[in-house]
């Protein structure tokens, strides 16, 4: 059985350095002191990192026993494994618990830190020590650019080194295709209030790594509401728990005065043009479209705190208003047009009454996607069925060449007719495209269409008499 020491030493082999260059001169240094305990100057989040599997917080849908990773883990025959999820969620303390389990060398790069000569230097130094597993973590590896990615390919292809990449944006999008698909993908999840409680009671009561030689104490809702106020970021949570626990004095009781500054500055997870932003938003269409007034306005208040652009939101809405409410309230459109002007003339924070106004209207509208629909219908005839030439009867006669072409010849005029209706033909093929639907104002019109049918019938009956 190794000593802390030992097993301190087993993450760093001797032809990768104990702390990991980075590109600015500074360095990361190792979690553990050599003695393998914390060091007393780093933040209570580091220090309370867990040193097993069995200690990671939440995650069960991917460390359950018999799921895949543990078993990739137990065996130790991972290769390169990608680790998606939101700030504070364990991704960095998964990877070095990962490294610690298998005994394996571990190195540590920031992408934002990070440049190609770094990254050359750390694969050259896996490769003259191939019996060695070295697994290389990368941080925010969304922000290394394709060619930076490009050049980890041949060593995680021949396993010199096992990637484990942590990034907060959709690998998707971010990630090279070729180190995609040589990679484990894992998505964590935020963690839930009561896990983060937990973390943070272990955190005010351990005496090696916690707060616990300062004698603070704190009932179960205070954690549990500052859990809440972290929004499933463990990091934050217990970053605040110290800022709380070191600003009083010690043996003190930590009490919901103690958060009340805490909850006055607190910030809403959001990222623009990121996926928060894109979820967020999709969230918002989708209760704007299902007629939920009190999700759709939860949803725009949350994009506002988040420092979301009220144009882009003006704009949803107007398209909303076509797209979903469309005829069977025909006032959406102009009301969604004005909210918009409304918000670029205004400005915030009084442009958030517009957006409200504008947002309640179209959850609360009813609802007809029918223009939607006969768009899309007359694009996939126009795709799938012969193009059908202009009848010459409406083709326009402007100039002696087109009147001599008999272009125009045969038009009735509409408003010769009762009603407006002539029963001319303006398709030579006729086509139903268009088909109302019985919500709001768009009843009368299925109504007035179904009227127009019969005197259409009547009229061409006429005609040919």
């Amino acid at each position: 059985m190794p000593s802390p020491a030992d097993d301190t030493d087993s993450l760093f082999g001797d032809e990768l350095p104990r702390q990991a260059k980075v590109s600015s001169g500074q360095s990361v240094a190792p979690a553990l002191s050599l003695d393998g305990r914390p060091r007393a100057n780093q933040p209570l989040a580091a220090r309370m990192r867990p040193r097993r599997l069995e200690e990671i917080a939440g995650q069960r849908h991917i460390l359950n026993p018999g799921s895949l990773l543990p078993q990739l883990i137990a065996t130790n025959r991972f290769g390169s494994l990608l680790f998606y999820g939101p700030p504070g969620c364990g991704k960095t303390s998964l990877a070095e618990v990962i490294a610690r389990e298998t005994k394996s060398k571990f190195v540590r790069v920031n992408a934002v830190m990070s440049n190609v000569a770094e990254l050359r230097e750390i694969l050259m130094a896996a490769r003259r020590n191939p019996e060695a597993a070295t697994v290389l973590f990368i941080d925010e590896l969304h922000r290394f650019n394709k060619s930076q990615q490009d050049l980890l390919l041949p060593d995680v292809e021949e396993g010199t080194v096992r990637l484990i990449g942590a990034t907060t944006h959709n690998p998707g999008f971010y990630v090279n295709p070729p180190l995609l698909s040589r990679s484990h993908l894992f998505r964590l999840e935020p963690l839930a209030t009561d896990e983060v409680a937990g973390v943070l009671r272990r955190a005010l009561t351990d005496t090696e790594r916690g707060l616990g030689a300062r004698g603070h104490t704190a009932v179960d809702k205070v954690l549990t509401d500052l859990a809440v106020l972290c929004d499933g970021d463990l990091r934050r949570a217990l970053n605040a728990l110290e800022v709380i626990a070191l600003s009083s004095p010690e043996q003190a009781a930590i009490t919901e005065k103690e958060l009340e500054l805490f909850a006055r500055e607190r910030r809403i997870r959001y990222d623009a043009d990121e996926d928060e932003h894109y979820d967020t938003i999709s969230a918002f269409i989708k209760s704007c479209r299902g007629s939920d007034p009190d999700a759709a306005m939860y949803w725009l208040a949350k994009m506002l705190a988040g420092g979301e652009d009220p144009r882009f939101i003006a704009r949803r809405l107007v398209i909303l208003a076509s797209e979903d409410v469309g005829l069977a309230d025909p006032q959406a459109l102009p009301l969604t047009v004005a909210a918009h002007h409304a918000c670029d003339f205004i400005g915030l924070p009084e442009a958030e009454l517009t957006l409200a106004h504008a947002t309640l209207y179209i959850a609360t509208a009813p609802k007809s996607n029918s223009a939607t629909m006969a768009l899309s219908e007359a694009r996939r005839v126009l795709k799938e069925l012969p193009v059908q030439p202009v009848p010459l009867a409406l083709r326009d006669k402007s100039g002696a060449a087109s009147k001599q072409a008999g272009h125009g010849k045969g038009y009735l005029y509409s408003h010769d007719f009762p009603e407006n209706i002539s029963g001319q033909a303006y398709l030579e093929k006729p086509l139903t495209i268009y088909t109302p639907k019985t919500a709001g104002w768009e009843s009368k019109i299925a109504d007035r269409l179904a009227r127009w049918s019969d005197l259409r019938a009547k009229a061409r009956l006429k005609n040919t008499t």
